[in-house]
């Protein structure tokens, strides 16, 4: 681990990808050495900007993490994108390429691409994405983007990881606008209507409509109140003001102290859902636990024993009295 974290530090990419493979098995071997490595890396990490990207299906999330990408190591930035594909359900691994989607992207020397498969974990965010941000962080890259497949709870999970979380979203009119859920527009720190480019009028129109719903809702933080902008993602327009807007909420909330205060308690609540996964996976791999599993499991399919009585009688064959 020592041979191999040394290789990250000095900015090997291979070196990255086998450490980050080694963070996502499952074997128990390889957790410990992968809790070992990521904490010789510790100090090396926390630098970069940490950039969530969720959206609606259709709104261009690769194409617009490619623009941002190719102007960001245009400008000498070192870029790596971690792109939560679906997951294979008989295999488990990514059936989606983000190098194919993100073709020009995946051959600059400046960045770094990795498609990680959901394995089922919830909202479609890797199991280990938290840990493969860090690993990148001690390879020297200064901006992760973090892309989602923008279903279920990743919006949560994402925003929970990172500095700056980006809504996008496409032009609509005012009953579409009904479909898009409150809860994106509340955890996001900047909302994008990509695809202006194609009807100009309908975007500026979406555009005023989010605003207006902002004005209604409480922000998340008291430092900032999030812009709504329009861009496109083919052309390239308004990505530019994206990156400015980052930077600038970046300053603001490093000035005030709540950008540190945010890295805070993510990590805090890391670990305890750290604690709560541990958990869950001793629950379910105990001998004692699955031996009561299928007949406790048929009397609660059939109304014969409450789930509740049914959660007592594994957690006390655990080990925990109530």
């Amino acid at each position: 681990m020592t041979s191999l974290g040394q290789q990250i530090l000095s900015g090997n990419r291979t070196a990255l990808a086998r450490a980050i493979t080694l963070i996502e098995s499952r074997r128990a071997d390889h957790a410990v050495a992968a809790r070992a490595l990521l904490e010789q890396l510790m100090p090396h990490t926390g630098r970069a900007q940490r950039v969530g990207i969720t959206g609606v299906p259709g709104a261009g999330k690769s194409t617009t993490v490619e623009a941002l990408g190719l102007m960001l190591t245009g400008r000498g930035h070192k870029v790596a994108v971690l792109a939560v594909d679906p997951s294979s359900s008989r295999t488990g691994g990514s059936i989606l390429g983000d190098k194919t989607r993100m073709e020009r992207l995946s051959v600059d020397p400046a960045a770094f691409i990795r498609p990680s498969p959901a394995s089922g974990a919830l909202g479609g965010v890797a199991r280990k994405t938290r840990e493969a941000m860090l690993l990148c962080e001690a390879a020297s890259f200064d901006v992760i983007i973090v892309e989602t497949v923008g279903v279920g709870q990743s919006e949560t999970m994402v925003a929970d990881m990172v500095d700056f979380f980006l809504a996008l979203l496409i032009p609509a009119g005012g009953d579409e606008l009904q479909g898009i859920k409150k809860g994106l527009i509340e955890l996001a720190d900047a909302i994008v209507i990509n695809k202006s480019d194609i009807d100009p009028p309908l975007a500026r129109r979406s555009a005023q409509h989010y605003r207006a719903a902002l004005h209604i809702l409480e922000p998340a933080s008291r430092n900032w109140t999030p812009p709504v902008l329009t861009a496109s993602a083919q052309t390239g327009e308004g990505i530019e003001q994206v990156w400015s807007q980052i930077e600038r909420h970046r300053e603001i909330l490093t000035a005030t102290g709540e950008r540190e205060g945010r890295r805070a308690d993510q990590n805090t609540r890391w670990m305890w859902s750290q604690v709560t996964d541990r958990l869950e996976a001793a629950l379910r791999t105990s001998p004692t636990v699955a031996a009561l599993v299928p007949a406790l499991e048929a009397r609660v399919r059939a109304g014969l024993l409450p789930p509740g009585a049914g959660a007592d009688a594994l957690l006390e064959a655990f080990g925990l009295k109530h």
